[in-house]
């Protein structure tokens, strides 16, 4: 017989304290050790490297994954599976590159906490790439045909989605989300992420960090010190040190709240619908690597309509906040019916404009097993999909 090995969480004192050993070693060197000069390292890479320079200057890579071990929930591995084909897709469709990483590259920092240490590795991994998207487990891409606007971004180092006012007025530790950040491959970054990790787990004051975060944030009920917590408190008080390179983007769903997305599906659905039934360049299905001009040329007629964010435009990113599809422990505020059903219907809506291309479409969104079935060649809008009332 076979032994397989799955990997677990340490349960004992042991196991504990040989993490937190090869934790002290590893932190040292990952992130105890500031890197200097890497944009002049960057550009001397690229240069003996020319052949990667040459692919053009805005080239992304998408970084997601999720723990080492097992999901505790017994559809946790399949919905990581699915939504990892769902980032595949949009990155196969778009051009850019993907990365997903199941390993702590410091045990102590795990969970959201990984975040820092996986940004700053792949940047040193892919100095061809310009731009480091980080896109949580638990986001779906919900509009494939929608291109990150890089160009709109020329002057920033780092994207989320955020709101100044909630910040710097409200102080919420909510003004700004981390799990959807879109860093660029530079020294600014590298510094920023040193900066952002000395307030994780890492640090010997990581105690004290989680009690000045509650006492900052006037709606933070937990002593605890979060990514999230901590990027907002980087930025509230460093503002002078980091502002002028942050871009707050609330124009498009870089990543919406998913609660609010589930009402947006059907009207966007009736949208585009609409939209095709009038422009038979739109209706007509087409090959796959010609997605990104077809969602210009639908852009286009999205902004002539004056379709933006909160007017019928599919949600680029719905991000399950609250929701732990592998865990399973989600908010209390969330059943795990409600969860589950939002991802499904979320990755099904995602997955019908992959398989357009295909030519088919799932018509249940919200069912796991739903079949696929064939569409007409010049009409696709014709074929319904089924919402859950």
């Amino acid at each position: 017989m076979t032994t397989q090995y799955s990997p677990k969480k340490p349960n004992n004192s042991l196991q504990k304290k040989l993490h937190a050993f090869l934790a002290a070693i590893i932190g040292a060197v990952l992130l105890g050790d500031p890197i200097k000069d890497w944009d002049q390292k960057r550009v001397g890479w690229l240069k003996q490297n020319p052949m990667f320079a040459s692919r053009g200057e805005n080239r992304v890579l998408l970084v997601t994954g999720s723990q080492p071990w097992r999901c505790e929930s017994s559809l946790g591995d399949y919905m990581l599976l699915r939504l990892f084909k769902n980032k595949v897709d949009y990155c196969r469709i778009q051009g850019y590159e993907i990365f997903y990483n199941n390993a702590f590259f410091e045990t102590r920092m795990d969970d959201h906490w990984a975040k820092p240490a996986a940004i700053r590795a792949s940047m040193m991994a892919h100095p061809e790439m310009e731009w480091i998207w980080w896109v949580d487990s638990d986001a779906v891409i919900t509009d494939m045909e929608f291109r990150l606007p890089l160009e709109k971004y020329k002057d920033y180092n780092l994207v989320l989605n955020g709101w100044p006012e909630q910040i710097f007025k409200e102080r919420s530790w909510l003004g700004l989300n981390s799990g959807v950040v879109l860093f660029r491959n530079c020294q600014w970054t590298m510094d920023f992420l040193s900066a952002w990790a000395s307030m994780g787990p890492l640090s010997p004051d990581f105690e004290m960090w989680g009690k000045i975060f509650k006492s900052t944030f006037k709606d933070r009920e937990e002593a605890r010190s979060s990514d999230q917590t901590a990027m907002v408190y980087l930025v509230l008080k460093h503002n002078d040190t980091w502002g002028d390179k942050i871009y707050y983007e609330d124009d498009y769903c870089l990543q919406c709240y998913w609660a609010q997305s589930m009402q947006k599906f059907k009207r966007a659905k009736q949208l585009y619908v609409d939209m095709e039934k009038n422009v038979t360049a739109l209706r007509r299905r087409h090959a796959e690597v010609a997605t990104q001009s077809y969602g210009g040329l639908r852009n286009k007629y999205l902004e002539e309509g004056g379709y933006g964010k909160f007017t019928g435009r599919r949600p680029f990113i719905t991000h399950f906040v609250g929701c732990s599809p592998c865990s399973g422990t989600n908010n209390q505020k969330y059943s795990v019916q409600d969860c589950t059903q939002g991802l499904e219907m979320a990755m099904n809506f995602g997955d019908n404009q992959v398989l357009r291309n295909f030519g088919f479409v799932r018509r249940q969104l919200e069912n796991t097993t739903s079949w696929v079935f064939p569409l007409p060649f010049d009409a696709p809008g014709e074929m319904e999909e089924e919402f859950p009332n």
